[in-house]
């Protein structure tokens, strides 16, 4: 059993990092008024600076690329294909994804609707990362 193709991790997770990073902002313009709004009710704001914009786009490579890595760990045992990118999907939206959601409820800084919006469009992006990060993935071949 060879390592991880280290060229085609980093080709497929920067890749579904710029995807995801394209997804989540067509996504806001589902739900930013109401997280305006929510924020608001806590006295907090929302401002996308320069910064604010370079750093979201940081975290969606850091998720692509985590994703990809465990789809790249889990292909030997799995197989290669999207049923192995959904699952690794799956299990880092479980993972990570909701908990942050649950803690959100817990603290009661937004509310119940705009977290299920945003859990069930977290899912589909992360199911389609996973996806276009595996398709991307090699193992043993040159990119």
């Amino acid at each position: 059993m060879g390592g991880i193709n280290v060229k085609r991790w980093i080709i497929g997770g920067l890749t579904a990092g710029i995807v995801m990073w394209v997804m989540e902002g067509a996504a806001a313009q589902l739900y930013m008024a109401d997280m305006e709004a929510a924020m608001e009710a806590h006295n907090l704001a929302m401002e996308m600076s320069a910064a604010t914009m370079a750093m979201s786009l940081i975290v969606s490579f850091i998720v692509g690329l985590t994703i990809v890595f465990f789809y790249a760990a889990c292909r030997p045992r799995f197989g290669p294909g999207p049923k192995t990118a959904v699952k690794v999907a799956i299990a880092l939206w479980l993972g990570g994804y909701l908990l942050s959601l649950l803690g959100y409820q817990m603290m009661g800084l937004f509310p119940n609707g705009l977290l299920a919006t945003w859990g069930v469009l977290g899912l589909v992006e992360m199911i389609i990362v996973a996806m276009v990060g595996g398709w991307l993935y090699r193992e043993g071949e040159a990119a």
